[in-house]
């Protein structure tokens, strides 16, 4: 099957347009298909306990990480993705409109963000996960930050000083290494 054009519009959406016949549901007479990969990056691993939710003109399609293959009329669809969370409630929304044409599959990717307040990616393959360089440089700033933290600890002054030996001179003299209080 060839992919077909998509058309991305700012929401609101048209529900229909010109040319094309009405939104109705699908048919299977030389009807069209949204192919839909829905993808989360290794670093948003906890991503995957979370089952994204796929609508298509507004009604929910059986969906999962993974692609998902829908039939539909053919005309204008608007397509839309999220992944419930706990906060915020709707995490890496991504809406898009695609023209289905007659025997023709359109092929979409959705990427999940990095970071809860970005949206998501939706649109023809490949996409790019949101917020991907911001997560590496905050991964890269905790680790140093945590590095300095340890190395701080590690050389405090006032940590030697309270564990200092003493040790025993002769007739009964102690000497001391100065540091103590």
């Amino acid at each position: 099957m060839e992919r077909c054009s998509v058309a991305i519009l700012a929401p609101p959406y048209r529900p229909s347009s010109p040319g094309f016949p009405p939104l109705g549901p699908a048919r299977g007479d030389g009807g069209a298909t949204i192919a839909v990969t829905m993808r989360y990056a290794p670093l948003a691993f906890l991503l995957g306990l979370f089952t994204p939710v796929l609508e298509i003109d507004g009604r929910r399609v059986q969906a999962a990480w993974g692609r998902v293959s829908t039939p539909v009329a053919l005309g204008e669809h608007h397509v839309h993705v999220h992944v419930p969370y706990l906060l915020p409630s709707r995490l890496g929304s991504a809406d898009t409109t695609v023209v289905a044409l007659p025997g023709r599959t359109c092929e979409l990717e959705y990427r999940a963000p990095l970071l809860a307040f970005l949206h998501g990616a939706l649109g023809p393959p490949p996409q790019k996960y949101p917020g991907f360089t911001l997560a590496v440089v905050l991964l890269i700033v905790t680790a140093i930050l945590a590095v300095c933290g340890c190395a701080a600890l590690l050389t405090a002054p006032g940590r030697r000083a309270a564990h200092a030996p003493v040790a025993a001179g002769p007739a009964g003299t102690e000497f001391t290494d100065g540091l103590t209080s």
